[in-house]
């Protein structure tokens, strides 16, 4: 133990509370970012961190509310050391609070390490290129825009689409191809109501999937603090599985908009200078700590994949949240309201989806040989067919040609075969066998995107011969 902690002092200096944060005046040696306990006048006990520090004042922000907080009797001690999480590989099939504390009913894990949420930046010098296919049963992604071990990938989403019902399939669905590969699933949940979370908890244990879930769950109506905790914690605990027990960890978090909210208010409640539309000016490099965190080390065998999920207020893709996500993930998986009404399970709409790292990840030995060419032909042809659609409303179906009725039959068999798939969990090769059903429904000339050799390997009409 560090002399700092050893001389740690109480305080009974607290200037006033606002919201979440309370303000605690002549403080010697505090640091920012540390933890502080803080005793209040009945006896209980509740945890704070530092969130800035002046000549006069020190901003604590309390992860259990400052309800009960007063300003002559409550205490406040400084401990020197950074927020940490207990972490353990019995953590898997365990539900735990936004913090890291057990809310399943069961007891507290016994801890192997106390590490830092805040985590440690992965030099570039030592990550390795994501390259390898991680397979999430839904055709959507794995077809057109593949998940590569290492990188993250967000879903956008509006309000009322099932992007909850589409993480909780590919928690339950995602695997790693290679029966030597351990995997596991971390996934926290922020800001979700009592309805999501029982959604959540019956779907896991129904499937099972909860034995490699590590299931962290911020509730609507917990701490704000909390919720800011939530995503660092389950971060600290996939680096954990990853980099000491060699797991391929899939952490799903959902959703960053309610947490860019907490960060919001947070912000507010300290007189912070807004940025767009209230945000702090700070939000990017934020959310980057929290994106930057999935990745591959050289000289490690785990790794780390992220799909964060965000809803877009007013279906609003240039909204701050997914605009500054954007930028700093590596593509985007985007659900459509229009998909939805018509009965598209999942409504992802392929036009606006992109994987930037789905070249490395695809291909001989990893998915197969003409997933490239078979990917960016679905694509163009189900564009074209998109581009019928509207010409249609204007001119009439009797003013196509025969070659485009068989493109807008061909983007209505697209979305009802090989976007919609419910609950079935596709391989790769499942989803790729549509992609060739639905391809020769085109004549054979109209395949310009696809290698001549493939065509006569894997067309259907060339197999039956």
């Amino acid at each position: 133990m560090t002399s700092r902690a050893l001389f740690t002092k109480e305080y009974k200096t607290i200037n006033y509370v606002s919201g979440p944060l309370i303000f605690a005046e002549n403080v010697k040696g505090v640091s920012f970012g540390e933890t502080v306990k803080i005793t209040l006048p009945t006896g209980e006990e509740r945890t704070g961190q530092v969130l800035d520090i002046s000549q006069e004042l020190a901003v604590i922000q309390v992860f259990e509310g400052t309800s009960g907080i007063d300003n002559l009797d409550t205490r406040v001690r400084f401990t020197g050391e950074p927020p940490k999480v207990n972490v353990s590989f019995d953590m898997l099939g365990r539900v735990f609070d936004g913090v890291g504390n057990a809310r399943d009913g069961g007891p507290n894990i016994i801890s192997e390490e106390s590490v830092d949420i805040t985590g440690m930046p992965i030099n570039p010098y030592a990550r390795d290129k994501p390259t390898d296919f991680i397979q999430t049963g839904m055709s959507a992604i794995d077809g057109l825009n593949t998940l590569v071990r290492g990188q993250k990938l967000p879903i956008f989403s509006g309000s009322g689409l099932p992007a909850n019902r589409l993480a909780a399939q590919i928690a339950r669905q995602a695997k790693v191809l290679g029966a030597e590969e351990s995997f596991a699933v971390v996934f926290a949940a922020m800001g979700i109501t009592f309805k999501e979370a029982s959604f959540f908890m019956n779907d896991f244990e129904r499937t099972g999937a909860l034995a490699r879930v590590v299931f962290f769950m911020n509730l609507a109506d917990d701490p704000t603090i909390e919720r800011v905790a939530t995503p660092r914690c389950a971060l600290s605990v996939a680096e954990y599985l990853a980099y000491v027990h060699n797991l391929h960890v899939l952490v799903i978090l959902t959703d960053m908009t309610n947490y860019c909210e907490a960060l919001r208010e947070i912000s507010t409640a300290r007189e912070e200078v807004p940025g767009r539309r209230g945000y702090p000016g700070y939000m990017y490099t934020d959310l980057a700590s929290i994106y930057e965190r999935a990745g591959r080390i050289k000289g490690k065998k785990g790794s780390i994949t992220q799909i964060p999920i965000l809803t877009m207020p007013d279906d609003d893709i240039t909204h701050p949240v997914p605009d500054l996500t954007g930028y700093i993930t590596e593509g985007q998986i985007v659900l459509n309201r229009d998909l939805y009404r018509r009965g598209v399970d999942p409504p992802i709409d392929a036009l606006p989806c992109l994987s930037r790292l789905m070249n490395l990840g695809i291909g001989p030995d990893k998915t197969r040989e003409d997933h490239r060419n078979v990917a960016d032909q679905l694509y163009a042809s189900y564009a074209y067919g998109r581009d019928l659609r509207r010409l249609v409303a204007i001119v009439g179906e009797e003013a196509l040609t025969e070659l485009d009725k068989k493109y807008l039959e061909f983007a209505d068999e697209f979305e009802g075969r090989f976007i919609s798939q419910g609950d079935e969990d596709r391989d790769i090769e499942t989803s790729l066998g549509i992609s060739w059903d639905l391809l020769s429904m085109l004549p054979e000339e109209e395949l310009k995107r696809i290698r001549l050799d493939y065509i006569q390997k894997y067309h259907p009409i060339h197999k039956e011969r």
